[in-house]
């Protein structure tokens, strides 16, 4: 759980919501139309949606604390939405 969380939701997919970001505002600063730009921030979405399927499914199945896997899906959804707006 833990490799899902820190590494390829956090580490990972805060990086590329980042890169998608800079990319939306480079091509709007460009003149590029909106509806593209909009387009290239939200083409995280689906490593989103699969990250936070993966915290959650490898949170049922954590050996350890069930208050750690439960604050992991918490963030995990947490994050998820923060990122719809990065």
């Amino acid at each position: 759980m833990s490799q899902a969380f820190w590494t390829f939701t956090i580490l990972f997919g805060t990086l590329i919501n980042a890169l998608a970001t800079g990319v939306m505002f480079a091509a709007m600063a460009a003149g590029v139309p909106a509806a593209a730009a909009i387009l290239f921030h939200l083409l995280p979405l689906p490593y989103n949606a699969l990250a936070l399927i993966a915290v959650w499914r490898s949170a049922k199945t954590y050996d350890g604390s069930g208050f750690w896997a439960t604050a992991a899906q918490l963030a995990a959804a947490v994050w998820f939405a923060a990122m719809i707006v990065l």
